[in-house]
């Protein structure tokens, strides 16, 4: 087991060279011994890896597929003995990051900030936008997205963590209008509207017997925008159903007062999504860690 192990680096030596005798001279050993190495190991594997010539070797289909197996392998065996090392590994290169507008702005953005502080040798690229973009015609490393996901055989999917919604309104509005301890209470309120789609989104909630209902809100404004929702809701305008992480701000500092606890019901995935490729990268797989450890805590209600 040990000669066939250490045969790997002498392949992959001869296979980023012109020849054999180049391969010798990395490896500080002679030609002879590169071409037994690989004479021995062709054998075991029943196959020829080499088109040989007085002048130059190259790789067969067979010897191909087999280097960008070894050349995997040794790099997964070097970030290994990195982290033993180092500690922790540094990424570097760029990384490109689609995210939903708002939670972006708000969840991911400084997220991923903090991970390429933290990697000086990467450069971020995040774009913001509610389509759903094609990572691999657009070269995106990595989205964050909201919601069930479409079946996708060229994706890797990892749930990060879920946001919830909360019915709220400021507390000038609570004082002025009552503040509603029912479903038929809170359809003689005013409502400040999310419009999605040219729809209006039914709010959700629990009846008496927990079972989930959806109304449409008594709405006279009606905004397409939830950071405009949020802010005409701040201003006095009526009770919106808002995601908490948006209004979890207000709701710290006072600026808007959460409503109907018991009876709100919303809960969404947060997913990050990235091509399925043989190998993930670090700095993919360094900034889902992050995502993962960091974003929760941002979607908890207090």
């Amino acid at each position: 087991m040990k000669s066939e192990m250490n045969s790997i680096p002498v392949f992959v030596a001869v296979a980023e060279s012109v020849s054999f005798s180049q391969a010798a001279e990395k490896l500080h050993v002679t030609r002879s011994a590169v071409a037994k190495n690989i004479s021995r190991l062709e054998e075991r594997l029943g196959v020829t890896l080499f088109n040989r010539t007085t002048r130059s070797q190259s790789l067969t289909d067979e010897g191909t597929l087999y280097y960008e197996s070894c050349r995997r392998a040794l790099n997964e065996i070097k970030m290994a003995e990195d982290i033993l090392e180092g500690g922790k590994l540094q990424a570097s290169g760029k990384l490109r990051v689609s995210v939903p507008v708002l939670l972006g702005h708000f969840c991911i953005s400084p997220l991923l900030t903090a991970l390429a502080k933290e990697h000086p040798g990467l450069e971020l690229e995040v774009s913001f936008s509610d389509r759903q973009v094609d990572l691999l015609e657009e070269g995106f490393d990595l989205a964050v997205r909201i919601g069930t996901l479409a079946d996708s055989s060229s994706l890797i999917a990892r749930k990060l963590a879920s946001h919830t919604m909360v019915f709220c309104a400021s507390p000038d509005y609570i004082r002025q209008a009552g503040e509603p301890v029912s479903s038929d209470e809170l359809k003689q309120h005013a409502a400040v509207a999310y419009v999605r789609s040219g729809r209006i989104l039914e709010w959700r909630l629990k009846n008496e017997k927990e079972e989930i209902t959806e109304m449409t809100p008594p709405a006279r404004l009606m905004m397409d925008d939830m950071q405009a929702v949020k802010d005409i809701t701040v201003a006095g305008g009526g009770i919106a159903w808002l995601p908490y992480w948006l209004v979890r701000e207000q709701l710290v500092s006072g600026g808007l007062t959460e409503i109907l606890k018991d009876l709100s019901s919303g809960s969404w995935p947060i997913y990050a999504v990235w091509p399925r490729t043989p190998h993930l990268s670090l700095k993919v797989r360094l900034a889902v860690d992050k995502l993962v450890s960091a974003l929760p805590a941002m979607m908890d209600a207090i």
